[in-house]
């Protein structure tokens, strides 16, 4: 992860009904994106992440990304002492109505989350034909 990493409390009970005002460790993912004339295309690192705890959703024009990492463990050995939280990961991004949020391709592998998120045909640009005469 880059130095630069924003770290933040996460209220666990906003989002998941909680009563108990229980805090985790929020760790906002570096992305690089490369936008082209057909689409955007974005790279999140999301380390020890796998695809059963990572959620990806759009809604209202935004485009949210969270993921539980797991830090491996032997099942047979009993934890006293622990410093190293598995991080939780979100980011956020607003989508603007050029996109087709509907087509939208996600990928992840070796903790590196790819989306691809298509133009709409008519945002798309286009040559216009000129005739002479």
């Amino acid at each position: 992860m880059s130095d630069n990493t924003q770290v933040t409390q996460r209220d666990e009970s906003a989002v998941s009904g909680n009563s108990a005002r229980e805090r985790r460790m929020t760790l906002t993912p570096p992305v690089d994106i490369v936008e082209d004339s057909k689409a955007v295309t974005l790279w999140a690192d999301l380390p020890g992440v796998s695809k059963d705890k990572l959620d990806i959703r759009v809604h209202d024009g935004s485009l949210t990304i969270e993921g539980e990492s797991a830090l491996a463990g032997a099942a047979s050995v009993r934890l006293s002492h622990a410093e190293v939280r598995a991080p939780f990961f979100a980011r956020r991004f607003t989508i603007s109505d050029d996109f087709d949020t509907s087509k939208i391709e996600a990928n992840l592998k070796d903790g590196v989350l790819k989306l691809v998120i298509p133009r709409r045909e008519q945002a798309q640009p286009r040559r216009i034909d000129v005739t002479v005469g």
